[in-house]
């Protein structure tokens, strides 16, 4: 397996600009160090941790104290497939899905709002259009606590 296959090529892309939106989660410096096909972070903290920015469930975990520790704990248990959808992206690239250089998998109706992890809720997302949605989800449910039942509604200004 070539861990490249399942990682967004961070080159030339503004991050501080991608991820301004989501503030709300991460702190005031970090280092973006290595992005999955669907668009989550693994960002490294001030205190050399790795942490996971789960953008489409709108969480951050710390999966690990430093990135070498995260080294041996990507070969264990099911992380590889979990962190970095493995199976998932190997299901969209054999459906045809491919993305452009500024596009990322997304979820038609994210996990955190009850969207599936399946095919049939997966498109190719321009970056910024993804990370500023799905913020701007985080911020108006992060304080709901898990299980609340929303409603959307989806308008277009004139």
């Amino acid at each position: 397996m070539n861990i490249q296959d399942y990682l967004i090529d961070q080159e030339g892309k503004d991050w501080s600009d991608l991820l301004s939106g989501w503030g709300v989660l991460l702190p005031g410096s970090f280092d973006v160090w290595l992005v999955n096909r669907f668009g989550d972070v693994f960002a490294v903290f001030e205190d050399g941790s790795v942490n996971l920015l789960d953008v489409g469930n709108g969480m951050i975990e710390r999966v690990a104290n430093d990135r070498d520790e995260f080294a041996i704990k990507i070969d264990l248990d099911d992380n590889v497939n979990v962190w970095l959808m493995v199976k998932l992206v190997n299901a969209c690239v054999n459906a045809g899905m491919r993305l452009s250089p500024n596009q990322c998998y997304g979820f038609k109706v994210p996990p955190g709002l009850g969207g599936t992890y399946a095919l049939e809720n997966i498109e190719p997302t321009d970056l910024s259009v993804h990370y500023s949605f799905l913020a701007d989800i985080c911020r108006q449910t992060i304080a709901f606590p898990d299980g609340t039942k929303v409603r959307i509604v989806v308008s277009k200004n004139p």
